[in-house]
């Protein structure tokens, strides 16, 4: 079970893989398993919540299995009580996890095993990497980058994660390698603060896109989440000479307005922003950008808020995920006196909302009638329809109806005119040859 973004589903991958390098096998169902890893988050407390109540719930369905705990939960609050685990390890040394499993499965009356190691508090450690290539899937997720030193005031992340490190460029070859023959097209490079990939070793992030696009087998590399800051001129020269790089960057917003991102510890201006966005659009034409804006921010005002809005109609993301604030324990916010009520956040969540999907009827209108190559990533089936499914480059979703039983479309790259859209993808037929 896992919870969170990306680089918590990527660490997952590793892990089951890892589990199974070491004779694991997987199962579906939970009642037939020996051992159960719930893979937790802590960027909120509901995300705490939920893995708690997971905990419990495995507990009570499978009280003969193992539970091991792991992730941001008991890495940030490693005195947290984790009543219901057998196993506990952070987000640091996890590749232990299958060593302490076999060691507990052979002694069942043991005690819990708390095997949180915490990270240096000035950093200096090495990246640690978990193969991360998902059979099931066309595109793989790789974790380059590990932990963040930004310290923004309402996250609980380098606490969580340590400070940034990255993985090699040799590794990062050959984990590449390893994809492209296992049959991979894309590969989307993930980390907890991707555009600090190269920070601790001389490198950049063009270096490891350079990386992956040199493989011949891979079409497509996409980027995780990135901060605006280290998008500069000399990086967005360097993306754009990639061919087979993606245009869709999410950049990390936050807030629209200079005095909420002053507070927050945010290392830019709404302007610096907009300047980034403007100048990624100048090389990447088509480029769709996404972001998180968070509403409800301690000491937003309405008008505070009102200038988020109106920055985020003027820049015309393609998508934005919208988070009302909630207080994180062991952060600076929590502590600041001018909390928002949760009524407020709800509104401010909903009027945002309304421009969010203005924006995305935008974007996707704009593909109606043009012909846009496809990467297959399976088939589906909905309302008794069949269709396949893929993204385009920029990373819209695209549901394929044909006629045919196409054969051997999965995995390939198809032209696919569309025809119209609805909710948050695009629809359309393969193009005619």
């Amino acid at each position: 079970m896992t919870f969170g973004c990306k680089v918590n589903q990527a660490d997952s991958t590793g892990l089951r893989l890892l589990m199974q390098q070491h004779g694991f096998a997987e199962t579906a169902n939970a009642a037939d398993a020996d051992c159960l890893i719930v893979n937790s988050c802590a960027v909120t407390a509901e995300s705490v919540r939920k893995a708690r109540q997971t905990l419990r719930s495995l507990r009570r369905r499978c009280p003969h299995a193992l539970l091991v705990l792991t992730g941001c939960w008991p890495q940030a609050f490693p005195t947290d009580t984790f009543e219901d685990a057998d196993i506990i390890v952070g987000t640091k040394e996890r590749e232990q996890i299958p060593v302490l499993a076999v060691q507990r499965l052979a002694q069942r009356d043991a005690a819990p095993c708390h095997a949180v190691v915490p990270y240096l508090p000035k950093g200096g450690e090495a990246f640690s990497p978990m193969v991360c290539a998902d059979t099931q899937r066309t595109r793989a997720f790789l974790k380059i980058q590990e932990g963040c030193n930004q310290f923004c005031s309402y996250c609980i992340i380098p606490y969580a994660r340590g400070r940034c490190r990255s993985m090699p460029l040799a590794r990062l070859a050959k984990e590449a390698e390893a994809l492209e023959q296992q049959g991979f097209r894309e590969i989307v490079l993930t980390g907890i603060n991707l555009g600090f990939f190269g920070l601790d070793t001389g490198e950049s992030l063009a270096d490891a896109v350079a990386v992956c696009a040199g493989r011949e087998g891979i079409v497509r590399v996409r980027l995780g989440s990135l901060e605006p800051e280290r998008m500069d001129a000399d990086m967005i020269r360097r993306l754009a000479a990639c061919e087979k790089l993606c245009p869709q960057f999410h950049l990390s917003l936050q807030s629209g307005c200079d005095a909420v991102l002053k507070r927050m510890n945010r290392r830019y201006t709404a302007a610096q922003y907009k300047a980034v966005t403007d100048a990624i659009r100048q090389v990447f034409p088509s480029a769709a950008i996404t972001t998180d804006i968070i509403v409800g921010f301690p000491g937003e005002t309405d008008e505070d808020f009102a200038e988020t809005l109106r920055f985020a109609e003027a820049i015309g993301f393609a998508k934005i995920h919208i988070f009302p604030y909630s207080p994180r324990e062991g952060t600076v916010a929590a502590s600041f006196a001018d909390q928002i009520s949760g009524s407020v956040k709800a509104k401010r969540a909903a009027m945002l909302a309304q421009v969010a999907e203005r924006c995305a009827r935008t974007h996707l209108s704009a593909y109606v009638g043009s012909t846009v190559p496809v990467l297959i990533e399976g088939r589906k089936q909905q309302n008794a329809q069949s269709f396949f499914q893929g993204h385009t480059p920029d990373g819209t979703l695209v549901k394929i109806f044909t006629e045919n039983d196409e054969k051997g479309l999965q995995n390939s790259v198809i032209c696919v005119t569309i025809e119209s859209y609805a909710d948050d993808c695009c629809i359309g037929r393969p193009a005619l040859k």
